[in-house]
């Protein structure tokens, strides 16, 4: 497993939508790997780490759940709670920067793990402000697109 570089903003590829994972391709599940590897290894720790933030373009993120990491490849936010709050996020992409961003309380995600099985979440509270800022990554959105004032 690598570490791999986390592109910083005003990187290009942080700005723009990823494309559809089609195929979960040896290079694929290389990625998956690395990226966990480099979001574990990154001082301060990430919680999640997309892979436009490593430089590629594909719908495909890890975040730490309670059971451990897991890979996310094509997820899509299903239902949201009514429910919002405003918290502190940073980002690995913004090193230093602490933004409040208002998020919803709650989410139901689907999409597939590494080996292409269909999957379903439901989260509430820090891990669901963890999986909607991760599918942020992938639609071009930044904390610095959505501060609140």
């Amino acid at each position: 497993m690598a570490i791999l570089e986390i592109k910083k903003y005003p990187e290009p590829v942080l700005m723009k939508k990823a494309e559809k994972i089609k195929e979960i391709t040896p290079e694929i599940k290389k990625l998956s790997e690395d990226m966990m590897e480099t979001m574990l290894k990154t001082e301060p720790e990430g919680v999640g780490i997309a892979a436009p933030q490593v430089g590629v373009s594909k719908r495909m993120f890890v975040a730490q759940t309670a059971e451990g990491p897991r890979v996310f490849i094509n997820p899509q936010l299903k239902k949201k709670s009514r429910e919002t709050e405003i918290m502190e996020e940073g980002c690995l992409s913004l090193p230093g920067v602490w933004l409040k961003v208002k998020r919803v309380k709650k989410v139901e995600l689907k999409g597939l793990d590494i080996n292409g099985k269909k999957i379903k979440t439901k989260a509430e509270g820090l891990y669901a402000r963890i999986l909607q800022h991760e599918i942020d990554h992938l639609d071009g959105i930044l904390i610095r697109d959505k501060e609140v004032l």
